[in-house]
């Protein structure tokens, strides 16, 4: 698998765990020290970023994060990448687009694979009030 592949692979499990709330598993993907922007709040930490979006993504909130338009560059073993996002929230008795945004992430190469150093969601617009 080549770097990037490996991490639109992260990106993609960022999507699906946090859907799913297997929040085991999403809190793998960052590094120990990550932080995660949104909406002019900062979160530091795994434990700091598992709290957040625990909260944020009830069982009753979760939705389907759609993720594309992926521009990464790495170099060595630090990478960026930008990608475009639309998360599908559950609205009455279906489904909608509530949210679209950008996620402008730093990733790191560790012993056990990429992981996003950093995260900040740029929000284009938005009906919901946490993005998680």
């Amino acid at each position: 698998m080549t770097d990037e592949e490996a991490i639109r692979r992260v990106l993609a499990t960022y999507c699906q765990t946090v859907d799913d709330g297997r929040f085991d598993e999403w809190e793998q993907i960052w590094t120990d020290d990550a932080t995660f922007t949104v909406m002019d709040t900062t979160h530091t930490g795994r434990t700091a970023l598992r709290s957040f979006i625990e909260a944020a993504q009830p069982p009753e909130r979760r939705g389907k994060h759609l993720n594309l338009n992926h521009i990464i560059d790495v170099t060595g073993d630090e990478a960026t990448a930008a990608s475009d996002f639309a998360f599908a929230g559950r609205v009455d008795d279906g489904w909608a687009i509530t949210q679209v945004g950008r996620y402008l992430d730093r990733l790191v190469r560790t012993p056990d694979g990429w992981r996003i150093g950093a995260r900040e969601i740029v929000l284009a617009s938005s009906r919901a009030q946490d993005p998680g």
